[in-house]
């Protein structure tokens, strides 16, 4: 099939040409710069050097490409996360709201019979169970910039599951580790934790579900070749509280035993957004994408893939 890509100079854009061509499909990859767009093309796939906020070069980009599919991985998240930040989740908002009404425009004047689009799956209520499935409520009274970027997401996917005359398949990604994230070697996280600046807040209890970048591009191959449109939780097969998988994360980075401080503390150092995370996150469960995507991680847990990925 010809599939074209949006956001193919990301964390998971990369590896996902690579996949997409290994399985035979014709890929363009769009990005916004033409150093990038030679990466793209030394994977071998075409390039097209697009802003997704320029409708009309879009659309005339997936219409050359003769799109079937098209997959949209657009965010614009900072090197590092600063919760305490407003204008944190910004441009990914924007990427999330009109950038996907502008790829859908240009996936129907293409002719394209089918969109998948990245979300997350750490954006579930928190409430109830500690993992959750893809018919559960997501967040929807978040104060501040993180209300502001849950509205975004629930657009984002409402306009993909209710898109006429295209197959919307949504992919709930969990936390991305490997190559080209926070959790990589020179990620930002993982100095953090060699800093010993990622502490266990609390008990540490918020459910956090993990995802290997090549996991996460395994999946969006088969979300691309089949699946009934809908959404589905992508992550390993272990959801664990933070108190779990921070001293994890940090003997394979070689790093001391994280600290603990009480929430109280963290909230004046790292906001009230950092703290949800530490207490209340909800994890998710793969088994809807296991079953219909047909796939598996191949890390299926981050208790080996920290330290395989940080090798």
């Amino acid at each position: 099939m010809r599939v074209f890509v949006a956001g193919a100079s990301g964390a998971i854009g990369r590896p996902l040409i690579s996949k997409l061509i290994a399985a035979g499909h014709e890929v363009t990859g769009m990005t916004r710069s033409e150093a990038n767009a030679q990466d793209v093309r030394r994977a071998g796939a075409s390039a097209a050097v697009v802003d997704v906020f320029d409708p009309e070069a879009l659309r005339v980009a997936v219409e050359d490409a003769g799109a079937e599919v098209v997959v949209h991985e657009l965010t614009a998240l900072p090197e590092r996360l600063d919760f305490r930040r407003e204008d944190l989740y910004a441009a990914t908002n924007r990427c999330r709201s009109e950038g996907t009404r502008n790829l859908l425009d240009a996936a129907r004047a293409a002719g394209a019979r089918r969109f998948v689009s990245q979300s997350i799956a750490f954006a579930y209520r928190p409430e109830g169970t500690r993992v959750k499935t893809e018919d559960e409520p997501l967040l929807d009274t978040a104060a501040g910039g993180f209300g502001r970027a849950m509205a975004a997401l629930r657009e984002m996917e409402s306009s993909v599951l209710g898109a006429d005359g295209i197959e919307g398949l949504v992919l709930r990604y969990g936390f991305f580790y490997g190559p080209g994230t926070y959790y990589a070697s020179d990620g930002s996280t993982v100095a953090d934790v060699r800093r010993r600046r990622m502490p266990i807040v609390g008990k540490g209890s918020g459910v956090f579900s993990f995802i290997h970048v090549d996991d996460a591009a395994d999946a969006t191959v088969a979300a691309v070749e089949r699946g009934a449109p809908g959404i589905y939780n992508v992550t390993d097969d272990e959801p664990a509280p933070m108190s779990e998988w921070v001293p994890v994360l940090a003997h394979a980075a070689g790093a001391k035993r994280p600290l603990r401080v009480p929430a109280w503390a963290a909230r004046l150092i790292a906001g009230k957004g950092a703290i949800t995370f530490a207490l209340e996150l909800r994890g998710a469960s793969n088994e809807k994408a296991k079953r219909e995507l047909g796939w598996k991680p191949a890390h299926p847990s981050w208790r080996t893939g920290f330290a395989e990925s940080l090798r």
